[in-house]
């Protein structure tokens, strides 16, 4: 996949504005005033971990060889291209939990009331739309992002150069 969801741990403040985002983007109401009169069970596909004093946004990471497409018995968890998102389709799940076991990540879970499963799938109608997942749309700190793995690895070579400048630069002074 070209582009990916990035968490920044550190800016994640725990505001939960990425569950409620992404509950609202998977319901049929879509607005959170619809969401409230109706009858709707929503859930998130994103799920907020707490280690220590850190929330950890949790999510697909959307495999290259994805092991819950091969368990899937049913092909209900497929992908319909090589640079596409897993997706689930709900109506193909039998909740065998196969894929719950082989997920690298421990982010497939039980649809409350349901006999089905659930997963991020990088709110495939928005970027079908070209808008940006929901979570990272609405992350008010920018914990959460969606960008192109060019640009993650771009930043990580800056990082390593600026540490790498300071320790030629203290190197040098100390030949001196």
């Amino acid at each position: 996949m070209n582009s990916i969801i990035e968490v920044v741990i550190s800016r994640c403040q725990g505001c939960h504005t990425c569950e409620l985002e992404c509950a609202l983007a998977h319901s049929k109401s879509n607005t959170l005033v619809e969401a409230l009169y109706s009858s709707e069970r929503l859930y998130p596909r994103i799920i907020l971990e707490t280690d220590g004093d850190d929330v950890i946004p949790m999510h697909c990471r959307h495999c290259t060889d994805a092991p819950c497409i091969t368990v899937c018995p049913t092909a209900a968890m497929d992908r319909s291209g090589p640079d596409e998102p897993v997706v689930l389709n709900m109506d193909k799940c039998i909740g065998c939990n196969a894929c719950v076991m082989v997920c690298p990540f421990g982010i497939i879970k039980a649809v409350p009331q349901a006999i089905s499963l659930s997963k991020c799938d990088l709110c495939i109608d928005r970027l079908e739309e070209g808008k940006i997942p929901a979570c990272a749309a609405a992350c008010p700190t920018k914990a959460i992002r969606f960008t192109s793995v060019e640009d993650i690895t771009a930043d990580r070579r800056k990082e390593v150069i600026s540490k790498f400048r300071v320790s030629m630069v203290q190197s040098e002074a100390l030949e001196k």
